[in-house]
């Protein structure tokens, strides 16, 4: 019964801590839109850059590898994050990590080679 008591009190903190997470940002938009002042204006819906009138489309084409050499760096930025806690946990870890780790990385080294036969790396 002593256990059953403290598995609902662990989910009655869940339950404040999802309630306070919902209703203070609710309650702080509720009071923003009550406390600010409203004066419609025809100047405060005009859309403007850095405070100077627009004078063509927003919209502004890129060279789609631009987002792929990005994609890239974020795959193999995101490729250390998981090395590098293996790494100083490496001597408690064993072979079979070494293992895992090394299937890890020929993985990436296979996109990488991938990438490079597509010519996504070169930049111009």
């Amino acid at each position: 019964m002593e256990l059953l008591n403290v598995y609902q009190n662990n989910y009655l903190i869940v339950f404040v801590f999802l309630c306070l997470g919902v209703l203070l940002p609710v309650v702080a938009l509720f009071l923003g839109k009550l406390l600010r002042p409203h004066k419609p204006d025809d100047a405060k819906y005009t859309t403007y850059e850095s405070g100077i009138e627009p004078f063509h489309d927003s919209r502004v084409q890129f060279n789609v590898r631009y987002y792929i050499f990005a994609l890239m760096f974020v795959i193999f930025d995101v490729e250390t994050v998981f090395l590098y806690p293996w790494a100083v946990a490496y001597d408690k870890l064993g072979l079979f990590a070494l293992v895992e780790m090394l299937i890890f990385v020929v993985m990436l080294v296979i996109g990488l080679i991938y990438a490079w036969k597509k010519k996504v790396l070169k930049w111009i």
